[in-house]
């Protein structure tokens, strides 16, 4: 059994309260592994778009989606590499000019994109509107392209952070994708 339960988290946040690494941890993991209903991460994630998030539980959330999936090895790439990453918005005015314009500087920018994200959609949206192009790179795809181009924008491989896609898709449909914490 567990120590924490769905409901006791999100009227944690809702009342303004710090989640505990515990809380966190599972909470990430229980939704990731469907324990937690969409419902219910709908109503977490309102209440911290509401309520927000210290810096530590910031940092937690970010290791537990990190934690959810495999991880990508870069070291396989020799340039710096750099991260671009966005709050959301109208319209990807940043992703497309600025990762060609960094790599074409030495960096190598692993961009993984998403989809939907309002009336305009998702960067992925726009770029699969070019012919021959596509967003699903295997792993070692990615590692190419980014070692030889120096950029790459995709979507995230299956074992990558799948509680990231998972809330990703949740928040675009809920009003949350301006909660920053998440």
């Amino acid at each position: 059994m567990s120590a924490f339960t769905a409901v006791d988290v999100i009227r944690a946040k809702r009342d303004g309260g710090v989640l505990s690494d515990g809380q966190i941890d599972w909470v990430v993991d229980a939704y990731t592994k469907g324990l937690v209903a969409d419902e219910q991460m709908s109503a977490l994630a309102m209440a911290i778009l509401l309520r927000g998030m210290t810096g530590p539980e910031i940092a937690r959330w970010t290791a537990a989606m990190i934690a959810s999936g495999e991880r990508l090895d870069l070291s396989p790439v020799s340039r710096p590499t750099v991260d671009k990453h966005s709050t959301g918005g109208v319209g990807d005015k940043i992703t497309l000019p600025l990762t060609p314009l960094v790599a074409a500087c030495g960096a190598a920018v692993p961009q993984l994109s998403g989809r939907g994200l309002g009336h305009t959609g998702g960067t992925l949206d726009k770029l699969e509107s070019i012919p021959g192009w596509r967003a699903a790179l295997t792993n070692d795809e990615f590692i190419a392209q980014l070692r030889d181009v120096g950029a790459v924008i995709c979507a995230a491989g299956d074992g990558l952070a799948p509680a990231d896609r998972k809330l990703y898709a949740l928040r675009d449909v809920t009003g949350t994708v301006e909660a920053i914490p998440l």
